[in-house]
């Protein structure tokens, strides 16, 4: 579950950037996309350790 939003953000960031700006926007979109879901899990990973 920790690193389930890295695919799912990347693929989207991918799509959305594509729809917009082509190419050049599907680049940025999965870098973008890929960039949030490190954010997301890292942040998980915090919020999971900080239970126990």
């Amino acid at each position: 579950m920790g690193c389930l939003p890295l695919p799912l953000l990347f693929v989207l960031g991918f799509l959305i950037g594509h729809a917009i700006g082509g190419t050049q926007g599907a680049l940025w979109g999965a870098g973008i996309g890929l960039a949030l879901g490190l954010l997301l899990a890292g942040l998980f990973i915090v919020m999971v350790r900080r239970r126990h």
